[in-house]
C-alpha cells in the first residue's frame, strides 16, 4: 500500500467486533508538548482486572526449565495450578539474575498483587541498580508466567485480565533481517515470504546497523528502496528499519527516499538513545518515525511520547519488562493517538506474545511482525497459532493460551545454579 501524508490512512477491521487497527493518518508532528502529569496518571492506574477473584493465589514455587532449545518459566500456586511463559535467547547469559534476584522475591506472595509487586521488586535487593534490558527481561519472563497462572485460575484469557478481547486475529508483515543481500536478492526473499504467508506488508533493513552512515553494501539502501516499490507494487505496504545507522542529515536523505515510494514508517533512523537527533529527523519528514525497542525506562518512554520523538511506539515485551509495563506505554501512546507496534525479541514464542498483546490493545498498529520459531512452539497453544492469509489467530485457552504446555513440560529439565 502506498501512503502519503495527506491521505495516510487505511484502517482495517480484523475481528468480528470490527475493531480497527490504528494508522498514522491523524498524527500531527507539530503538536505542542503534552502535560506529562496526564501520562503519569495513566501509568499509575491499575492495568489488570482482578475484581472477580475471590481468594488469594499464593505462589508456592517458580522454576526455570529447559525443553530442547526452548526455556520456560513455570510458576505453581499452592492450589497446584501452573503458569507458564517462554523466555528469549538472552536467558543463556541472564539466568543467574532470574534465579537469584527475581524468583526468590515472588515466593509466598499473592499473585493478585502482581502490579504492586513489580514496583517492590524493582527496589528489592537493590535490583534498580541493574536497570536495563538485563533486569527487565528476567522480570518479563516471571511476570508472564504469573499472568498465565492468574488466567488459568479463573479460566480467563489474558485479554480478559486486561479488559476485553478486541480482536481474534492480527495482520502481520514479513521481514528477512538481512543486510548482506543485494537489493535483488532481498526483494526475491520478501516475495517468497509474501507468497508463503499472504502478508500485505514487508520490512527491510537499510544502513549498516549503528554504522555512522556506512551502508552494509555500498548504495544498497538507496537501490533497495527504489526497487521495492517497483517490484512489489502498490498493494504491499513497505517499511524500513535503520537500526540507528544514520546521523540527522543522512537519515533525512533516506527518509525522503522512503517518502517518495509512499512507505508506511521509518524505524530507528538514528541511535536509539539519541532522542534529540531522532526528533530532528521526525520534524523534517512526513513519514512516521518509529522506535522504542531498546527502551527500558518508563520516564524515557513518557518523554518519547509527550515530545513526539516518534509517531509509532515500539516497546519490546521482554526488554521492557512484560505485559503490564508495555500496556502502560500503549495507553500513554493511545492518549495522544499514537499506534503501538510490538517489537519481538523472543524468537521461540514472541509471535504468540504479540498476538495476545494485540488482542486487547485498542491502538495496535496496522501490521505486526511475524518472527520465525513458530514451528517450535505453535502446537503448545490452543488452538495452535497459524498464519493464514496474512493473519495470525489469537489463542483462546486461559492465560497466555498455552493449553498444551503443562503436558509437554513434564519432560523438562530444571535449571539451577
Amino acid at each position: 500500500m502506498v501512503y502519503n501524508r495527506r491521505n495516510f490512512l487505511k484502517t482495517t477491521a480484523i475481528s468480528s467486533l470490527a475493531i480497527p487497527l490504528v494508522s498514522c493518518a491523524n498524527l500531527n508532528k507539530d503538536d505542542g508538548l503534552v502535560d506529562e502529569q496526564h501520562l503519569i496518571d495513566i501509568c499509575n492506574k491499575p492495568q489488570l482486572t482482578i475484581d472477580t477473584f475471590k481468594q488469594p493465589i499464593i505462589i508456592e514455587s517458580i522454576e526455570l526449565v529447559n525443553l530442547g532449545e526452548t526455556y520456560f518459566i513455570r510458576t505453581r500456586s499452592k492450589d497446584g495450578i501452573e503458569g507458564i511463559s517462554v523466555t528469549n535467547k538472552q536467558v543463556d547469559i541472564l539466568y543467574p539474575i532470574v534465579l537469584k534476584s527475581i524468583i526468590p522475591f515472588f515466593i509466598g506472595k499473592n499473585a493478585l498483587h502482581l502490579e504492586t509487586l513489580l514496583d517492590e521488586l524493582y527496589v528489592y535487593d537493590s535490583n534498580y541498580k541493574m536497570q536495563g534490558l538485563a533486569l527487565w527481561c528476567c522480570v518479563a519472563w516471571v511476570e508472564g508466567s504469573i499472568i498465565d497462572l492468574l488466567g488459568k485460575s479463573e479460566g480467563k484469557h489474558i485479554s480478559d485480565l486486561f479488559g476485553v478481547k478486541l480482536r481474534n486475529k492480527v495482520p502481520i508483515y514479513v521481514a528477512s533481517g538481512n543486510r548482506g543481500t543485494t537489493p535483488e536478492e532481498e526483494i526475491e526473499i520478501l516475495q517468497q515470504k509474501i507468497a508463503e504467508t499472504g502478508a500485505k506488508a514487508v520490512k527491510f533493513k537499510v544502513g549498516g546497523r549503528m554504522s555512522r552512515n556506512k551502508d552494509s553494501i555500498p548504495n544498497r539502501s538507496e537501490s533497495l528502496i527504489e526497487l521495492s516499490r517497483k517490484v512489489l507494487g502498490n498493494e504491499i505496504t513497505i517499511q524500513a528499519d535503520a537500526n540507528g545507522s544514520y546521523d540527522v542529515n543522512k537519515a533525512i536523505e533516506i527518509g525522503k527516499r522512503l517518502e517518495g515510494i509512499g512507505a508506511y514508517l521509518f524505524e530507528e533512523p538514528c541511535r536509539f538513545d539519541n532522542f534529540e537527533e531522532t526528533k530532528q529527523v521526525a520534524d523534517a519528514l512526513s513519514i512516521p518515525i518509529s522506535g522504542g525497542e531498546q527502551e527500558s525506562s518508563e520516564y524515557r518512554f513518557r518523554k518519547m511520547i509527550s515530545e513526539n520523538v516518534v509517531q509509532i511506539v515500539q516497546p519490546d515485551l521482554h526488554y521492557y519488562g512484560g505485559f503490564i509495563r508495555a500496556t502502560r506505554v500503549a495507553k500513554m501512546a493511545d492518549s495522544l493517538g499514537k499506534p503501538i507496534t510490538v517489537h519481538i525479541s523472543n524468537r521461540n514464542a514472541g509471535y504468540a506474545e504479540m498476538v495476545n498483546f494485540s488482542s486487547y490493545t485498542p491502538n495496535i498498529g496496522l501490521f505486526q511482525e511475524l518472527k520465525t520459531g513458530m514451528e517450535a512452539t505453535s502446537d503448545l497453544f490452543d488452538p495452535p497459532i497459524q498464519v493464514k492469509e496474512g493473519f495470525l489467530n489469537v489463542p483462546t485457552a486461559p492465560g497466555l493460551g498455552m493449553g498444551h504446555a503443562e503436558y509437554a513440560l513434564k519432560k523438562a529439565k530444571t535449571i539451577t545454579i
